[in-house]
């Protein structure tokens, strides 16, 4: 049997942590067992489904680089389908029309709920046998098994069990024609093949009816892997300030997908206590028996960690790619008046914590800046400053090779010569390159910055300050 697994989110809002880490946990377990990966939309909520979060969840799934195979399938081009699946149903005697008013059912839950009754439906039009005028509106009901237990052995849960008398007769299509979510998740899976249901935890309520609506069609039950719920660093429900958003949000914010997949990964699952995976490493060692039944906290230090030990070790042009996304962010259009970004990258990985940050400081050498930081120039810009700047545009215009070991020993001459110590020529120097009093090494800044940007800066500085 071929592994097949599936992720569905609802278009009704952006992809977020909890769904993300559904993402990955299937996405792993494919390829763990060389499986295939599923990709589907369920937007028959068409109220409160938009193109916009569609388009984010599938921006974020590729960000994240969590390729399907299949897909995206959308349940709302599917609705031939389902209903040929309820007129078979419907045929069979296994679902029934419910003409049941609003008003009828609202009186139903009060009554019930005044006697200490769980609510749910009465039944009362599985053996309708009254006229009905065509345009009155009903809806579809699965026709419930009355007695007995739906059970099943969830990977995570472990054995869970359901009275059936405890379910009821559960809505498989509105008035209007469309069919429900539960419904349409069995179909979809049945059709699609899917072999392992991996989702959060709060569709264990959800499972024994669908499982019924398996068995009725004759489909094979799939396996049921409920993860448990991640909670924020204070022990309660995660919140926005936490993790609950839009996971292009962490991209905005400078983090990098294996950093965010890394961390997710350790949200539930555990292989004793290595805590970075690459991800060769998380597909060949992932399974689902190792997956924790407990809920796991968000921890934002964590995260942030992991983040800066990929800016320092992953490929230079892999983050560069990154990188160039935050500056176009910034308003650069053009980077080719500027170094390449993986040798920003190179400069800036142990200066920075995350892609956001590096962009803002690295700016400054690409397009230039407005003014100085009034900090690094009430600090460095002492009397003699000018004419150290001078003296260094002069000895750097006449270097033949512009690389950062030149220009650190024609520097470092120059302190000698005037008979000061490096700061008092590295961090002018900076200030008039940068706008500021940090940056790499005086040589690597000045390589990065360019030959010609760079001494027209020293000049520029040289002047302003000495107005």
């Amino acid at each position: 049997m071929q592994v097949k697994t599936r992720f569905a989110p609802s278009p009704t809002g952006f992809l977020h942590v909890g769904g993300a880490r559904t993402a990955l946990f299937s996405w792993l377990y494919a390829r763990h067992c060389g499986g295939r990966f599923v990709l589907r939309i369920e937007d028959t909520d068409r109220e409160r489904s938009t193109q916009p979060a569609i388009d984010a969840i599938i921006e974020s799934m590729k960000w994240l680089n969590l390729n399907w195979d299949e897909g995206p399938f959308y349940q709302t081009k599917r609705f031939d389908r389902y209903k040929e699946v309820i007129d078979q149903l419907l045929k069979e005697g296994k679902a029934y029309k419910c003409y049941c008013s609003k008003e009828r059912l609202e009186k139903l839950r009060a009554d019930q709920m005044a006697h200490g009754l769980k609510p749910r439906y009465d039944g009362h039009c599985r053996c309708d046998h009254e006229e009905h005028a065509p345009d009155e509106p009903y809806v579809i009901r699965f026709r419930n098994p009355d007695d007995g237990i739906v059970a099943f052995d969830d990977v995570v849960k472990g054995h869970v069990e359901f009275q059936n008398s405890e379910l009821d007769d559960f809505i498989i299509q509105r008035s209007d024609g469309t069919p429900t979510y539960n419904f349409c998740v069995v179909v979809d899976d049945w059709d699609m093949g899917i072999t392992h249901v991996i989702r959060g935890d709060d569709h264990v309520n959800n499972t024994p009816r669908q499982i019924n609506l398996y068995k009725a069609l004759g489909a094979p039950v799939p396996v049921f892997v409920h993860l448990s719920m991640i909670l924020g660093e204070d022990g309660k429900k995660l919140s926005k300030r936490e993790g609950a958003v839009n996971v292009m949000k962490y991209r905005e914010a400078g983090y990098l997908p294996d950093a965010l997949v890394n961390y997710l990964v350790r949200l539930g699952w555990s292989h004793g206590d290595q805590e970075i995976f690459s991800r060769e490493e998380m597909i060949s060692l992932f399974s689902l028996d190792a997956i924790t039944k407990s809920a796991s906290g968000f921890n934002n230090k964590k995260l942030d960690w992991l983040n800066a030990h990929y800016m320092k070790t992953l490929p230079g042009d892999e983050v560069g790619a990154e990188l160039e996304w935050h500056l176009k962010r910034l308003g650069l259009e053009d980077l080719s008046n500027g170094p390449k970004p993986c040798d920003v990258v190179k400069a800036y990985a142990e200066r920075t914590h995350t892609l956001k940050e590096m962009a803002e400081k690295t700016l400054c050498y690409y397009r230039d800046f407005e003014s100085y930081d009034p900090a690094g120039v009430k600090k460095w810009i002492k009397e003699g400053s000018v004419e150290v700047l001078k003296d260094a545009h002069e000895t750097l215009s006449k270097l033949d090779s512009w690389d950062a070991k030149s220009i650190d020993e024609a520097l470092e001459e120059l302190a000698k010569r005037r008979e000061i110590g490096m700061g008092k020529v590295g961090q002018p120097l900076r200030i008039a390159i940068t706008g500021t009093a940090m940056s790499p090494g005086i040589g690597d800044t000045l390589v990065l910055c360019g030959r010609e940007r760079s001494l027209e800066r020293i000049a520029k500085a040289a002047a302003f300050f000495g107005a």
